[in-house]
């Protein structure tokens, strides 16, 4: 396979660990899913430091017991050294079949999907905050706590 088009799968494939890892994460993940998760990340950094060996410089292989935002974050790291290579990721469009008929469209998402996808992973990293604050600001007005009871 010629090395652009393996390099492309490659980041595909890391990509959609990192979203898969801090999907994971944010639904209570299992070891498992962080052990699967880190395993897949370092077969990868393995084949991509095959492809180029300076690699080995920079990114190192992570440790069997990483957590699952460590690992999205590793692999997240990895796909945008390639980005100037393989491009930013493609976004949902792409990975669902969506097609779009308007230029107009077509720029609007080339040139935000980026803020989109951050700004989606602002929400899912504030999510727990923001259930303690409202937890705590319910405590306070009722005197109960919405926590669930042990039995």
């Amino acid at each position: 396979m010629e090395r652009e088009k393996e390099l492309a799968k490659w980041i595909n494939v890391l990509r959609r660990t990192a979203r898969a890892a801090m999907q994971a994460q944010w639904t209570g993940g299992d070891e498992d899913a962080a052990a699967f998760s880190t395993q897949q990340y370092n077969n990868v950094l393995a084949r991509l430091t095959a492809l180029d060996p300076t690699l080995g410089e920079v990114f190192e292989p992570l440790a069997p017991e990483s957590s699952l935002s460590v690992v999205a974050m590793a692999c997240r790291q990895l796909a945008a050294y390639y980005e100037d290579e393989v491009g930013r990721s493609p976004g949902w469009a792409k990975a669902y079949g969506a097609a779009f008929d308007t230029d107009s469209f077509k720029t609007f998402w080339q040139r935000c999907a980026g803020d989109i996808e951050d700004l989606g992973e602002y929400i899912r990293e504030s999510v727990d905050t923001w259930a303690r604050e409202h937890r705590h600001e319910t405590t306070e007005k009722t005197g109960h706590s919405n926590e669930p009871q042990g039995e």
